[in-house]
């Protein structure tokens, strides 16, 4: 079983767990009726949604679509397939869709289902651009469409109540955030030529938004992640469940109005995000380093600070003690290192059963993650890649003298570096990307001040006809 699927005496357990997310009868939708769901893309999470939603009482899954028509197999023989996700979109009996393309398409897709008036389930990250981002929140709001973010551990009680703790002052003060991503990964290879389109494929539909440029990749699929025209790279594929749990826990409402970043990519493959990529920002008075990295290798007892489970989570630094927190579980600590509280919690399977709740209320006011949010929350990973896509190479003393002065910034360093020295690579052949500091005006949505030229050309990626976003939502 594919590690990102949940089991279904997992799932089922998670959800007995938790009765405050049982689903009750509301005006939308009678007792004896089903929500009517619709799912695009069935891949790795696709196929986890496939699972997860089927297992709600009060849902049916009544119609998939792939652009690979050899992927729609595994929802059996009982629901309608369509390889155009337009077809399963004119479906009048589909309420909501279930969106899990790739990040490319999030965004269309989403606007396609609210005007033929379905509500959605976006996966993270919600878009592929920050302008992206805010049309789905125009359509969402211009169509009355409920639409929840696919950043689950908005629905995990171990964060929910840290989040309660951290802002009720209970360790006091927020000093720095370290929100990290440690991980590692494969090479995703190298290819001599473009690869032929695998067969099943409508590569038109899969390209979508995107250019139909030669496929430079071994793996058609999951791979594209890693290559800026489809995907957004480590940071939208996981740093962004852990930045948006830092903004929950926080209780902010809005994004940084700043952005450095650092990293390469130092593997010899045809990926072009980073695998080693450090961001800095400071947001009302607290300074956040973003650590994420899939590298294999020590850090060579560098100081960073230790997360639960291992590969990543959120350390926030209190004035009077810190808390370490992770996916579906965390503690908290006096400022002598005592433990003072265990969070524990599931890693957000209610998230399903939430949506399907507002769904059955017709509100969007009970959702865990509400479009805007996850927006935001994706914003910051945006902001992260471009930081560093307007970045050059530097050398090692130029980044060290960048991040003087911010101690837990010094300490990520010195084990991005040890992790690199274990890997064996050669600072000199290929030394680190390193941003400027950029300035966001979080109101309009753009960079502004010194390099905003460079930097607001990632703001909003250029389209493909007929797949444009439209201008006017």
């Amino acid at each position: 079983m594919n590690k990102h699927v949940i089991s279904r005496r997992g799932f089922l357990g998670a959800a007995a767990a938790s009765t405050a997310y049982s689903l009750m009868p509301s005006q939308a939708y009678g007792a004896n009726e089903r929500v009517n769901l619709g799912i695009i893309g069935l891949g790795d999470r696709g196929g986890a949604h496939l699972l997860t939603f089927s297992q709600i009482r009060e849902v049916e899954i009544i119609a998939v679509s792939d652009a690979d028509q050899k992927r729609m197999g595994k929802a059996g023989e009982k629901p309608a397939k369509h390889q155009d996700l337009r077809k399963l979109l004119e479906m009048k009996d589909v309420d909501a869709v279930v969106i899990a393309a790739p990040d490319h398409w999030h965004c269309l897709a989403a606007i396609m289902a609210f005007q033929a008036g379905k509500h959605a389930y976006v996966e993270k990250p919600v878009s592929h651009c920050i302008w992206e981002g805010r049309k789905m929140v125009e359509a969402a709001r211009k169509y009355k469409r409920i639409v929840q973010a696919g950043t689950q551990q908005r629905s995990c009680p171990a964060v929910q109540q840290c989040a309660k703790d951290i802002q009720s002052g209970m360790y006091g003060k927020v000093e720095w955030v370290h929100c990290s991503r440690l991980d590692t990964r494969k090479q995703i290879g190298k290819v001599t030529g473009p690869q032929p389109v695998p067969e099943g494929v409508d590569y038109n539909l899969w390209a979508g938004p995107s250019p139909m440029s030669p496929i430079t990749r071994t793996n058609f699929h999951y791979d594209w992640h890693w290559q800026w025209n489809w995907g957004t790279g480590e940071m939208g594929n996981w740093g962004v469940h852990y930045l948006d749990d830092m903004r929950h826990l926080l209780g902010w409402n809005d994004v940084p109005n700043n952005i450095t970043a650092a990293g390469n990519r130092w593997w010899d493959d045809d990926g072009e995000t980073p695998n080693m990529h450090l961001g800095l920002m400071e947001h009302q008075g607290v300074k956040v380093v973003i650590d994420v990295r899939n590298m294999a290798g020590d850090s060579s007892g560098a100081k960073c600070p230790e997360f639960l489970g291992g590969n990543g989570g959120n350390y926030i630094k209190c004035e009077n003690g810190f808390v370490r927190i992770a996916r579906g579980k965390g503690k908290g600590f006096d400022k002598d290192g005592k433990e003072v509280k265990e969070y524990k919690g599931t890693g957000g399977v209610a998230h399903y059963f939430n949506f399907i709740k507002a769904l059955r209320e017709d509100s969007s006011a009970s959702l865990a993650c509400e479009i805007e949010v996850g927006h935001l929350s994706t914003t910051l990973c945006h902001m992260a890649n471009i930081g560093f896509r307007v970045g050059k190479a530097a050398p090692v003393e130029e980044l060290r003298a960048d991040v003087k002065g911010n101690e837990d910034a010094t300490n990520t360093l010195e084990a991005m570096l040890g992790q690199l020295s274990a890997n064996q690579v050669d600072l000199k052949a290929k030394p680190f990307i390193v941003g400027p500091k950029l300035s966001y005006d979080t109101k309009a949505e753009v960079f502004t001040g010194a390099h905003a030229e460079e930097a607001n050309k990632f703001v909003r990626i250029a389209g493909r006809d007929p797949f444009n976003v439209p201008e006017s939502v």
